[in-house]
């Protein structure tokens, strides 16, 4: 018995190397970028403008060749879908009950779990996980960047509308629609599953070029990460590591639980979806605590403790569901 936990033991630590060997590539360009902006040699204005690069052109194109070898149906999965929000609804409502516990207001309580709620799928799954778990995995990774875009963007943006006027305006949803709309990440997705609805394959020219430019995202987003990584600053560290703990452990637990236990997703699907939740804060998380001037120092801390504990908790999880 003792030989077999052992044997056990040492098939999983193994696996974890290997993981965390194929994961470290990624992670190395985030620290390359990190140093080049803690040197000076890639400033602020620099990484806003790769930053924006990514968001608008290399990512896009990306996530337009998914897309357009996608269907509706394959994007949408109901069970795994069904999952994945009843998981991220309940970590929202628990991080918030927290929040409130502490008598903090709407608008500090809602930020607070948008940031252990929401993991960098767009910079870093997309790239990282796909390339990790295989191109199966591309329709739950875009179906989960969806949720968090769309889903809990226009959650966040409801609930700090209430706490700053007390009720929920008749022009919010225009608003909302509008924000939508002006995502180029949404529109992406949106005009790939269009274009995949004719059954026509890209033409070979639009092809060579949307995989060229898609290629730059990678290195592109990564780098723009850690850089943007350089100038965050750990303040009230009792919160954020809390925060940090929603993030890396209990939001792929409640995702785990909700995907297998409660929904019946397929395994492999529940895998993927696991993996996802796995990730670190997601930076436009601060991009929106600065817009509403709501607790950034603690997002910003987040954002930086998360990412590098990952460095270890993203190859741990992906390895220990490869082994169950």
């Amino acid at each position: 018995m003792l030989l077999v936990l052992t044997d056990g033991f040492c098939y999983r630590s193994a696996q974890m190397v290997e993981i965390f060997v194929k994961t470290l590539p990624f992670f190395a360009v985030i620290a390359l970028g990190y140093g080049a902006g803690r040197m000076g040699a890639f400033g602020p204005v620099a990484t806003a403008w790769l930053t924006r690069f990514v968001f608008y052109f290399a990512l896009s194109a990306m996530l337009f060749g998914f897309s357009a070898n996608l269907s509706i149906t394959d994007l949408f999965d109901a069970r795994g879908f069904a999952a994945y929000l009843w998981a991220c609804l309940m970590l929202y409502a628990i991080v918030m009950a927290v929040a409130f516990a502490r008598r903090r207001p709407l608008a500090e309580a809602t930020i607070e779990a948008h940031t252990a709620t929401i993991g960098n799928t767009g910079f870093l799954g997309v790239p990282m996980l796909v390339v990790l778990l295989g191109p199966g995995s591309v329709a739950t990774v875009l179906m989960i960047l969806t949720i968090d875009l769309i889903v809990f963007s226009s959650l966040f943006v409801m609930l700090i509308t209430l706490a700053r006027e007390g009720r929920v305006t008749r022009a919010l949803p225009r608003m909302l629609a509008l924000a939508v709309l002006k995502n180029p990440m949404v529109m992406s997705m949106v005009a790939g599953l269009t274009w995949s609805t004719t059954g026509l394959g890209l033409a070979a020219p639009v092809d060579d070029f949307m995989t060229l430019l898609g290629a730059a995202a990678t290195p592109c987003a990564l780098f723009a990460i850690g850089a943007s990584l350089a100038d965050k600053r750990v303040e009230r560290l009792g919160i954020v590591t809390w925060l940090c703990f929603g993030k890396l452990v209990l939001h792929p637990l409640l995702v785990g639980v909700a995907a297998l236990l409660i929904f019946g997703v397929d395994p492999q699907m529940a895998g993927v979806m696991i993996a996802a939740a796995a990730l670190p804060v997601a930076g436009n998380v601060f991009i929106l605590a600065q817009q509403y001037q709501v607790g950034p120092a603690r997002v910003s801390a987040a954002i930086l403790i998360s990412t590098t504990i990952s460095i270890l908790t993203v190859p741990a999880v992906i390895a220990w569901l490869g082994a169950i």
